[in-house]
């Protein structure tokens, strides 16, 4: 996953490659696709990456439940940027000074 790509974009380009390696007579596992989607993500995902490791068995977890759960996650982080972004927005001062 590149750093600025969301889960769409990365899912659709991992799909396109995993069909292109099947028409090539490489077939993967559900649970090890499952598996390289997880270890693609970036750095800031690691937190999520952890609890999903720790709460799921990977061996039985299904591609499309994996991809709903990141697509919910990062649509929570894009939440929580955008607040602090205003935050930092709204505790803006401006310090006023007299001329004397």
């Amino acid at each position: 996953m590149k750093e600025h790509e969301s889960i769409n974009e990365m899912y659709s380009r991992f799909t396109l490659i995993i069909n292109g390696l099947k028409l090539l007579g490489k077939i993967y596992p559900e649970n090890e696709v499952v598996r390289k989607i997880l270890r693609s993500l970036p750095k800031r995902w690691e937190a999520k990456l952890t609890a999903i490791q720790e709460a799921k068995d990977l061996n039985v977890q299904k591609l499309e439940e994996l991809v709903a759960s990141l697509m919910t996650h990062e649509i929570t982080m894009k939440i929580h940027d955008e607040e602090e972004t205003t935050s930092k927005k709204k505790n803006l001062a401006l310090k006023a000074e007299t001329l004397s």
